[in-house]
Parts: C-alpha cells; sequence; structure tokens
C-alpha cells in the first residue's frame, strides 16, 4: 500500500498493510524548532541546514525529508505559507527560517514581540521562553452582536495570519507535488470556533458570553462560519490534491471539558457540522479534528459533526484512557495520536519507558485499524533526542 492508501485506510477504521505513522503532519503532532536541531544533531554529524518555522507562534518546524526516509513517514503537511522566508533564531538562538512578514522586535531584557501588519504588538514570548502568548483581543471591547460586524475584517484575519501570504496558486502547487510523491497530504485550514473566540474576545471574556451574552458569542460565530466557508471555497481547487483536511480548537482541559457539552451542542457542534459537511463537498476529503485534553464526552458529538479522525488523543487526560476509547468508539472515529504520552512518559522517562510506553498504545489502539501512531501533541524542547529515536524506531518495528 502507499502512504496515501494506508493513511485512509486507518481514517476508514479499515486495516491495511501496516499501521501508519505521521510525525509533522499537521501543526500539532509535529517538531518543535530546538527538539528538531537536537535530533538533528544526534542522527547527523554535520551542522544541520536551519529548517523552516511552519507554525512560529508554537516554533514548529517542518521536519525534512531527511527525517522523513529515516523514519518512514506516510503523511506530508499542507500548510498555507509564506511567499518567502528569512533568517531567525528560535528560543535558544538555534538557527531558522521565518516568514519574510514576520516582524518581531527583541527588546534589551530579552522580550520578544510580535507585530501585525498594521504595526500593532499581538503576540509576545518572554526571555528564556519558548512560545508566543497573545496580548492583544481586537473585539474585547464589542459590546454587542452589532459590534462585531465592524471588526469583520479581524475575525477573518485571525486564522490565517497576515504573514502566510502565498498565492492561492503556490499552494495549489505543493499539493500537487506532495501528492504525486504519494504522501498522505493533511491540509491545515486554520479554522477554529472556541479557540477564536477565546482569542479574538479574551479567553474569559468569550466564555462569559457563551453563558450571559450568547447573541453577542453566536454573532461571532457566525461571522467565523462564513469566513471559513469562502475560505474553503478559495481553496476548493486543491480537490484530488489533498487526502485528509485538518480542523482545530481546544474543548478540553486536563482534568475535563473546558465548556460544558450542552453549551458546546447548542453554540459550537451545528456549526462544526456546517462547515465539515461544506469541506467534504468542496474537498472530497475526511475530516481530522484537533482538540487537546480531555474530550471523552464529546466524541460522539463529533462523530454527529462529520469528524473521521481525533488529534492528539491525551491519553494521560482524565478519562483519555486508551483501551476505553478504543472499545467505546474504535468502530466509529480514528484515532490519530496518542502513541505515547508525551508529558510525563516521552519527555521525562528513559528510552525503554518510551518504548514500554509505544508497545502499551499499539496494543491498545491498532487492532482492527483506526490507528495513525504519532505521539501526543508536538515534541516539546526539552525531550531527549535518544527518546524520539526509540519513540519512532520502536513504532516502526510494530506497525507491521
Amino acid at each position: 500500500m502507499t502512504s496515501r492508501e494506508r493513511i485512509l485506510a486507518a481514517v476508514r477504521r479499515q486495516t491495511s498493510d501496516r499501521v501508519p505513522l505521521d510525525l509533522g503532519g499537521t501543526e500539532s503532532s509535529g517538531v518543535t524548532g530546538i527538539a528538531w536541531h537536537n535530533l538533528a544533531r544526534r542522527l547527523c554529524a554535520d551542522a544541520p541546514t536551519p529548517p523552516e518555522v511552519v507554525e512560529p507562534f508554537q516554533q514548529v518546524v517542518r521536519i525534512g525529508e531527511d527525517l522523513h526516509a529515516r523514519f518512514g513517514i506516510d503523511t506530508i503537511a499542507l500548510f498555507i505559507e509564506p511567499r518567502e522566508w528569512k533568517p531567525g533564531a528560535l528560543g535558544d538562538g538555534s538557527p531558522c527560517l521565518l516568514p519574510v512578514l514576520w516582524n518581531e522586535k527583541i527588546y534589551a531584557n530579552g522580550d520578544r514581540i510580535l507585530f501585525d501588519a498594521h504595526g500593532r504588538p499581538v503576540a509576545k514570548m518572554p526571555k528564556g521562553g519558548f512560545y508566543y502568548d497573545a496580548i492583544d483581543a481586537p473585539l474585547a471591547a464589542c459590546t454587542s452582536s452589532a459590534d462585531v460586524e465592524k471588526h469583520r475584517a479581524a475575525i477573518e484575519a485571525f486564522d490565517l495570519p497576515w504573514f502566510c501570504d502565498e498565492p492561492v496558486g503556490a499552494t495549489a502547487a505543493r499539493a500537487r507535488k506532495y501528492h504525486a510523491a504519494g504522501k498522505a497530504v493533511v491540509f491545515n485550514l486554520c479554522c477554529h470556533f472556541l479557540a477564536a473566540g477565546t482569542s479574538l474576545r479574551g479567553y474569559e471574556q468569550f466564555l462569559v458570553d457563551m453563558m450571559c451574552e450568547k447573541p453577542l458569542a453566536e454573532a461571532i460565530l457566525d461571522v467565523l462560519l462564513e469566513c471559513y466557508i469562502k475560505r474553503i471555497d478559495r481553496y476548493a481547487c486543491l480537490k484530488d490534491a489533498v487526502d485528509v483536511v485538518l480542523f482545530n480548537d481546544d474543548l478540553g482541559t486536563q482534568h475535563g471539558p473546558l465548556i460544558s457539552p450542552d453549551v458546546y451542542r447548542t453554540l459550537i457542534k451545528p456549526r462544526q457540522a456546517r462547515l465539515f459537511e461544506y469541506a467534504k463537498k468542496k474537498l472530497d476529503a475526511p475530516v481530522l479534528f484537533h482538540s487537546c485534553g480531555a474530550v471523552s464526552a464529546f466524541i460522539r458529538d463529533l462523530v454527529e459533526a462529520g469528524v473521521d479522525a481525533l488529534n492528539p488523543v491525551q491519553v494521560g487526560a482524565e478519562g483519555m484512557d486508551s483501551a476505553r476509547l478504543k472499545k467505546e468508539f474504535g468502530k466509529d472515529i480514528c484515532f490519530w495520536g496518542g502513541g505515547c504520552d508525551s508529558q510525563k512518559v516521552l519527555a521525562r522517562g528513559t528510552p525503554e519507558d518510551v518504548k514500554n510506553e509505544v508497545k502499551k498504545r499499539f496494543d491498545d489502539f491498532a487492532p482492527g485499524g483506526g490507528f495513525v501512531f504519532t505521539q501526543v501533541h508536538n515534541i516539546q524542547p526539552d525531550v531527549p533526542p535518544d527518546n524520539i529515536i526509540a519513540m519512532l524506531d520502536t513504532a516502526s518495528e510494530l506497525r507491521g
């Protein structure tokens, strides 16, 4: 089977010649830049070529052809990217390539402030940090649903940042190139509902809106849906060149749902269902949905909304036991992740701990198909390279 056939079989909950393997196929199953450098130096004595940072806020980099070949990766991510790249540096000073429109200033105290296309500060990485946190909520001052319409441009631009400025034709050309190579192409549409609302209004404020200012919350969600449908129309030319469409949101915390299932079913689920149905119609590809945390309470709803595969399957969160998830939902959804706990085992364990963890997750998730192996979320800067190698080599041995 080709990588594409292998991935699609898993998404359809069918068996294949071997369990498919993802690394870097999504913005949440990849490698952060510092971890990438450590791994590259561990595998090769030569100084690595600076990687392209495809998701700058999380410092996630393109893993590159060498790692694809070394570990037999079946996926490849299709991001909407910048026209050009420029030299930059990661949080620890390691070299990288950043979007040419990525406009940050490093202050004397070591803080990094990111400015948008209009010169407004929008995100900050503190000295010694590895990620950027939002510092601006453009809809914070809205008081009614009528105010929302005044900010349509900000809403439309939020999930597809200004530095991702390549024309559609360039994205389509890369998609066709990837597709011709036989990899499973995962297209990240950069669409969120709950996460967008909390970023646009402020985290606490949007949660309050959904309970106390429902018309305002619904107005924001409706504009988001309209903008996302237009985005799908814009990229409908990618039909037959992409194999899986990725949508993102975060519905869970470490210990339970971020919002109540009732609020989700009232405000988020109906709009997700419309969006996922439209994407499937226009791109003729299954839907992969990303949500961190304890989301078992939402899995049945996600299936009903049109989700075919769930990532990252945070097996260390409450109610996310891998054996239980497979037994309860394995016939209805593909588990794209959960292959190795990243918070404790991958970051703090020994290579032997990692091997045992991978074996357990294979035992739980792999029988009968419906499993794409990847670790829980992105590999963080503090993960030892020997643990990464142990994880991927063990997965290669077990995958069939």
